[in-house]
């Protein structure tokens, strides 16, 4: 009897400690989850509209940074195509994310150019440029690599991270998605930071 009831006891017990343990599960991003990462928190740079733009501006809305430059062959429009079919896929609430592009090239990618390429992905996209030193900035911000490549007939190339930074609601960083990590992750994740999952 002593035993049934020790083993009665024990079993309620490990009831008990099991159910402390149980806590809300966060979502299940498919991307990385940065969260709690101290950086990607600031943004001063200029719009291709010639609009000065800070992170403050997109509150209310998912934001997706990605740096890159026009004349990138592959990852740069590679990207943006994917960023165009997420929001496109989003339907209305594509309206309540905002893509930025911002150049690692601002030698070449002038407002003018910014304006031409951004929004051919997507007319409510945004190219953000700024001089050597805001570039440089915010790069450093978003820890992200920029290395200028001189090539031999007298253009250049520019190597950079290739990974696209996502922002929730609340200006937060959030998702870290690298470059190849597809459209359908890309969406399933913003629509949980839209609260549509």
């Amino acid at each position: 009897m002593k035993n049934l009831l020790a083993a009665i006891l024990w079993t309620l017990a490990a009831a008990c400690l099991g159910g402390c343990g149980d806590r809300p599960e966060g979502p299940k991003f498919r991307l990385t989850d940065v969260t709690s990462a101290n950086f990607g928190k600031e943004l001063a740079l200029t719009d291709h509209d010639g609009k000065p733009r800070t992170l403050a501006d997109f509150r209310g809305k998912v934001v997706t940074v990605f740096f890159g430059f026009t004349h990138c062959p592959d990852v740069c429009p590679t990207t943006l195509v994917e960023m165009a079919q997420v929001v496109k896929e989003l339907g209305t609430d594509g309206s309540r994310v905002q893509v930025l592009f911002v150049t690692v090239d601002p030698e070449r990618d002038t407002q003018q150019v910014l304006k031409r390429y951004v929004p051919s992905f997507n007319p409510a996209f945004l190219g953000l440029y700024g001089d050597a030193e805001a570039t440089a900035r915010a790069a450093k911000e978003f820890k992200v690599y920029i290395q200028k490549q001189p090539a031999k007939d007298g253009h250049y190339s520019v190597d950079h991270s290739a990974g696209t930074y996502v922002l929730d609601r609340e200006g937060r960083l959030r998702l870290f998605a690298g470059y190849g990590a597809g459209a359908p992750a890309l969406l399933h994740d913003i629509r949980i930071l839209l609260g549509k999952s």
